[in-house]
């Protein structure tokens, strides 16, 4: 079955890619940026992004791809960059990345506040938006994000359907499969007509993704960590330019120390290390002093603990996806898979392979440094050798599905040396673009047992209730429903009101006019 579905995949793709040269790209080369010609040939996962937008029907998915090919090069998607926008634009924070939502999709958040219609600037606020898309697009290749409408102090000045349309149509043409959903806060209720254009628009398929919330709602798709303090969220972030606000990758704790056993106490090297042991707080001669104070008392200490890490790394099932980079194969390929259940261990085990012919420094991050241990975190691997990462949980702190990390490589000159100071100098000088980049999420694996015995084991729990209980709760449940009844007949008889009072204003300006001119 999923031969056949592979099978299947491969035609479309290859179809689609020759009837797009044959039929949209021979002799109207100058239509499209030939950069994004020769990635639909290259990318497979694009042009499946395109096929499954469209239902696998390759005629539609054609005009679609001219479509939005057309407009990549319209607005020269390819080359926008911080200086392609105006500062003030980056500065106000109407539109910006970060955090994420329950589902673990990247938030991205649109300030409405923020926008003023004004057709001098809606080129350049367009740009913004394809700006931060395609930088997004260019990391994170088909994973979704959660739009975040923020209506919240919105006035009439605000309202803009046409940056509205625009918005629309970069999911639904542009960047097709990137939209999770659409999570509108605290609408006013001047804009209830607005976005009953805007449903019109979207289609009955992405209507689904609409998400009308006010402050206790938007908490079921956005937990309060993300949230800023007026949509009942905890989140301090406050959004600055300078500089860009990026996906918040840190240094996590413990860079390249040991990883000590959740029921051991806190060692020397555990407070030092949430406090100072981070490769950019730590000089070149602390590390130095370090390495003097070293005795062969600690090297067998030491050596002990790796005994003991080399023991539980047995434990460690091996990942099996793997993505492969052109500098490094990158095992799990996209999640993090926390707490084995039948080794006890709530660790996991990243395994980075070097593919080139020369030594490749890494690093890595994420997103909740306080979370985190990272074993080794910054270092380097010997061509064709492979490194085992050990990621483990600190403190007892829960992982969560929003927590990423990140993988950044690059290679070195054979001349070049793998100590502490070498790869902190080497990172200050390698060009970013040179630098390869890759993210996981985090996956909670709570239980081995199969969902039966979960549902068995609620069915026990219900049999310890009374009927009493059960009659309480059936008789809250009817309550709720009632007042809830009671609210909607309450808005519909409002919105005819409304309606009565519109027509007759209407009237009377008809009748006022028939008479002035009659």
């Amino acid at each position: 079955m999923a031969e056949n579905h592979a099978q299947n995949r491969a035609k479309l793709i290859s179809e689609t890619r020759r009837r797009f040269e044959a039929e949209y790209v021979t002799d109207k080369s100058d239509k499209y940026d030939a950069r994004d010609v020769e990635r639909l040939q290259q990318d497979d996962n694009w042009v499946e992004s395109y096929l499954s937008w469209r239902h696998n029907i390759v005629d539609e998915t054609l005009k679609m791809l001219d479509e939005s090919f057309q407009w990549r090069k319209e607005i020269s998607v390819n080359d926008l960059n911080e200086s392609s926008i105006p500062r003030w634009l980056l500065e106000i924070g109407v539109i910006y990345l970060h955090g994420y939502d329950k589902e673990g999709n990247k938030l991205f958040w649109i300030r409405v506040k923020y926008h003023i219609k004004d057709q001098k600037t809606i080129s350049d606020k367009k740009k913004l938006i394809a700006f931060w898309l395609e930088r997004y697009a260019k990391r994170e290749n088909g994973k979704p994000v959660t739009v975040m409408f923020d209506l919240s102090e919105t006035g009439i000045n605000s309202i803009d359907m046409d940056f509205v349309r625009f918005i629309i149509n970069c999911f639904k043409v542009y960047y097709p499969k990137y939209l999770s959903k659409i999570v509108i806060f605290d609408m006013p209720w001047l804009m209830n007509a607005a976005f009953k254009i805007v449903k019109t628009w979207l289609g009955p398929e992405a209507v689904s993704l609409l998400k009308f919330t006010s402050k206790n709602e938007v908490q079921d798709y956005v937990s309060v960590e993300y949230l800023p303090p007026h949509m009942g969220g905890t989140d301090p972030f406050k959004y600055s330019y300078p500089p860009l606000v990026d996906d918040d990758f840190q240094t996590p704790l413990c860079e390249n120390g040991p990883i000590t056993s959740e029921d051991e106490t806190s060692s020397k090297e555990d407070i030092e290390s949430d406090g100072k042991e981070t490769l950019e707080t730590i000089s070149n001669e602390e590390q130095t002093a370090l390495v003097k104070k070293s005795n062969p008392t600690e090297s067998t200490s030491k050596a002990e603990e790796n005994e003991k890490v080399d023991s539980k790394m047995k434990a460690f099932k091996k990942p099996l996806s793997v993505f492969k980079g052109p500098l490094l194969h990158i095992s799990p390929a996209e999640e993090l898979y926390f707490g084995n259940t039948e080794s006890g261990e709530k660790k996991t085990l990243m395994v980075l392979t070097n593919v080139t012919k020369n030594i490749v420094a890494f690093k890595v991050r994420t997103t909740a440094p306080e979370k985190y241990r990272v074993k080794p975190s910054n270092s380097s691997c010997d061509p064709g050798a492979s490194v085992d990462i050990v990621v483990s949980p600190h403190g007892g702190l829960t992982v969560s599905a929003q927590d990423r990390f990140l993988i950044m490589a690059a290679e070195m000159e054979q001349s070049s040396g793998t100590g502490p100071a070498e790869l902190t100098q080497f990172w200050k000088e390698v060009p970013r673009n040179k630098v390869m980049e890759h993210r996981l999420r985090c996956h909670t694996v709570e239980s081995s047992k199969p969902n039966t015995l979960t549902l068995k084991d609620s069915a026990f729990n219900m049999s310890d209730k009374t009927s009493e209980d059960i009659c309480l709760q059936l008789s809250h449940l009817l309550e709720s429903n009632r007042k809830l009844e009671d609210q909607v007949q309450r808005c519909i008889w409002f919105q005819q009101l409304l309606l009565s009072l519109t027509m007759l204003l209407l009237a009377f300006v008809t009748s006022f006019f028939y008479l002035l001119y009659s």
